[in-house]
């Protein structure tokens, strides 16, 4: 909130139900996090943009009846959850989905909503799991095509001003090189996207 971002290093488990655990997910931190926002009127208006590879039906459930609150989910369609929940904006991607056709889907169906609904709060979901050769997901995503979607993401967030919490969600890629490359790629986009906001911000504090 003071800064702009936030980053977790784990986190993202969004199959977790208000009432039951589910998947990896034992516990919704990012919906428990949110509610928590809204509760103490910290945020009047929170997105939670969930780019991992599956569904996040534990998110989409919880706040299913909240107006406040925007689900967005970017996932593999014939992945699990094999029962889908509704988010407010699903976009269901099929196998081998590449960097390009990815990204055009992000420009074309989720950035006019979320400039549409414009939160004063953001919570992404960077799921690694959209790389090709990951053992749980089925899209193809290349690093680049990876890090390509985190800038989008990250610059929106400065662009706007919107304090964003990101989250790492998924990532089970056979080759550990590959997915520890990924999620150094998403703190890059972060720092880049956020450091001289933050510079800035400091120099005006200590002025």
């Amino acid at each position: 909130l003071t800064r702009g971002l936030g980053v977790n290093l784990g986190g993202g488990t969004h199959h977790a139900y208000a009432d039951h655990a589910e998947g990896f997910s034992f516990l919704n931190d990012v919906a428990i996090s949110a509610r928590w926002l809204l509760d103490t009127a910290q945020a009047r208006r929170i997105l939670i943009l969930d780019l991992d590879v599956h569904q996040g039906n534990g998110t989409a459930a919880i706040f299913a009846q909240e107006p406040r609150v925007l689900t967005v989910s970017l996932h593999a369609e014939r992945n699990y959850p094999f029962r889908k929940e509704t988010s407010d904006l699903d976009v269901p991607l099929p196998d081998g989905t590449d960097d390009a056709a990815y990204l055009h889907a992000l420009d074309s169906h989720v950035t006019p909503l979320v400039t549409a609904f414009q939160p004063d709060f953001a919570f992404y979901l960077a799921g690694a799991d959209v790389l090709a050769g990951d053992q749980l997901g089925r899209l193809a995503l290349t690093l680049e095509g990876v890090q390509a979607r985190d800038r989008r993401v990250f610059r929106w967030a400065a662009r706007t001003r919107t304090p964003l919490v990101t989250v790492m969600a998924g990532g089970y890629h056979r080759d550990p090189a590959q997915l520890i490359a990924a999620r150094l790629g998403t703190l890059d986009a972060a720092l880049d996207a956020f450091a001289p906001q933050a510079a800035r911000g400091a120099g005006r504090a200590v002025s």
